[in-house]
């Protein structure tokens, strides 16, 4: 895992390197992923690494382990609250008459949007790269927001199932409440990964790594790779 972690922090700073960044900023949630990404870029850049905690009507839970982790790796942050900014957005957005059963998703998804801007922002006036925090596992089904969480420069953990990012975590002496919570992209009370996929890490790891899984394990996620498909690539253009 040491090797793992090194290699990780020497591609990061390569990256950096090459768009000619000073250093880099990330968001820190709370979660697992997230975790281990602050923790890398705080190897990688000691002095140029800034974590930015962003709650959105968050889990004070997520916000305590946020702090903590910066605290335990001595990761500077800032702290920037977007409540209001997305009541004022909503606002300005509660015109037309629209399915109903459409508001949940949109208005979730605002939030990693907001987010986006918020890291891009600091990162044109810093002069850094945005660090993401998704993995493989997420990354393959399309558990992601387009221009959300995955509007970013670099994303480390982008090779690594969930399972692996979990070993790295425990490796990194990162907290054992943080590593051992269900995991949760936050975006309503009560919400959790494995719940909304309905599936769990363990067997989307396990086909996506040695493509063993159920019938019916296999049938969903296939489902989600075809429909996440777009979010893989960039904007289609004409082929003419």
């Amino acid at each position: 895992m040491e090797e793992l972690a090194n290699k990780i922090i020497a591609w990061m700073r390569e990256q950096v390197a090459l768009a000619k960044r000073k250093g880099v900023v990330f968001g820190l949630s709370g979660g697992l992923d997230s975790a281990v990404v602050a923790v890398l870029c705080k190897r990688a850049f000691p002095d140029n690494a800034l974590a930015l905690i962003m709650p959105c009507y968050s889990s004070e839970t997520d916000i305590e382990h946020a702090g903590a982790v910066a605290k335990q790796f001595h990761i500077p942050t800032s702290n920037i609250a977007l409540e209001g900014v997305i009541d004022s957005l909503l606002r300005v957005l509660s015109v037309g008459d629209y399915e109903p059963d459409t508001k949940k998703l949109a208005e979730a998804n605002l939030k990693p949007r907001l987010r986006m801007l918020t890291l891009y922002y600091l990162a044109n006036r810093l002069g850094y790269l945005v660090v993401g925090s998704g993995n493989r596992s997420e990354l393959s089904v399309g558990y992601f927001t387009k221009y959300g969480d995955g509007g970013v420069d670099i994303l480390p953990l982008g090779n690594l199932v969930k399972s692996q990012v979990r070993e790295l975590a425990i490796h990194l002496d990162i907290p054992k409440e943080i590593v051992e919570k269900p995991p949760s992209a936050g975006l309503w009370a009560g919400q959790t990964d494995e719940g909304e996929m309905g599936i769990t890490y363990e067997e989307l790891d396990r086909y996506l790594i040695a493509g063993e899984a159920g019938d019916e394990v296999k049938k969903k996620v296939d489902a989600m790779i075809a429909a996440s498909a777009h979010k893989r690539v960039t904007p289609a253009i004409p082929p003419f």
